[in-house]
């Protein structure tokens, strides 16, 4: 099958997936919900497990060839190499979730060669529902979207540490902008033109990053590391074993390249 057509098939599979799964968290949503603690202090819900089988169940029944990477759950699948996986984070903004306010997401993407080729962020509380395709561009409830325009004053969102170490010139022009719980839905939010940009803290996963990182790319901004190379999905950090990144910037333009050079200080100075 051509990969336009598979890209598209599979998108349409992971958004009707990615609604599904979001109705269910929804309806824990504000319902005091069971709460464990992962290590690292972590926190997870019945509503995340839930949505989490609910995606797991779905999609591997479609794509039984295809992989499987989650926060919540492992692929107990025979291990062999597979030419495509899906990344899933069934609630990305937990914290959020639990405290009642509205800014959480289901994110689902589909990864071939290391790279997104379909990707879809469902935030149910919002009723805002991003998707994209490489070369089709990003779309927000049936709407295109785009980064916002290089002209003053820039919303950045990110460690205040980070902020202050912008050249002056940028420093006059920058808004701080209050802490989003999820990193996906900050990444859309620089894909739809809320904010110029935002800092990625080390330690971020696969699963917070792929679909927000394709409706970024396709909304003509980007998600690079220090170095200023896209990410490639699927690869365990070496350090810990899982799929975790150093510190990252998500932006377009000249300001992508003032917040790499700040991030590259830090990882590199």
């Amino acid at each position: 099958m051509p990969a336009n057509k598979q890209n598209r098939e599979d998108l349409e599979l992971i958004r009707e997936a990615a609604e599904g799964a979001g109705r269910i968290a929804l309806s824990y949503f504000k319902q005091a919900p069971q709460i464990w603690m992962k290590t690292g202090n972590s926190p997870v819900t019945e509503a995340d497990l839930a949505a989490d089988k609910y995606l797991k169940d779905m999609l591997l029944t479609a794509r039984p060839d295809y992989g499987w990477i989650s926060e919540e759950t492992l692929d107990e699948r025979v291990a062999s190499p597979r030419q495509r996986f899906f990344v899933v984070d069934p609630i990305d903004g937990t914290r959020a979730f639990i405290e009642g306010q509205d800014v959480w997401c289901v994110s689902v993407a589909v990864i071939e060669n290391g790279r997104p080729v379909a990707g879809v962020l469902d935030c149910p509380a919002r009723e805002e529902i991003f998707t994209a395709l490489p070369g089709f561009g990003a779309v927000q409830n049936g709407s295109a979207i785009r980064v916002q325009a290089e002209n003053q004053p820039f919303k950045v969102a990110g460690p205040g540490a980070f902020l202050k170490r912008l050249p002056e010139r940028f420093l006059a022009s920058i808004e701080h902008t209050p802490y989003v719980a999820s990193l996906a839905y900050r990444i859309a939010m620089v894909a739809r033109g809320d904010i110029a940009g935002t800092f990625v803290r080390p330690n971020s996963h696969d699963w917070d990053l792929a679909a927000a990182d394709l409706i970024l790319s396709e909304a003509g901004g980007n998600v690079l590391t220090a170095d200023g190379k896209p990410l490639t999905y699927g690869l365990r950090n070496t350090s810990t074993g899982d799929y975790r990144h150093e510190a990252l910037v998500a932006a377009s333009g000249l300001l992508m390249d003032n917040m790499l050079a700040v991030v590259a200080e830090t990882a590199f100075g």
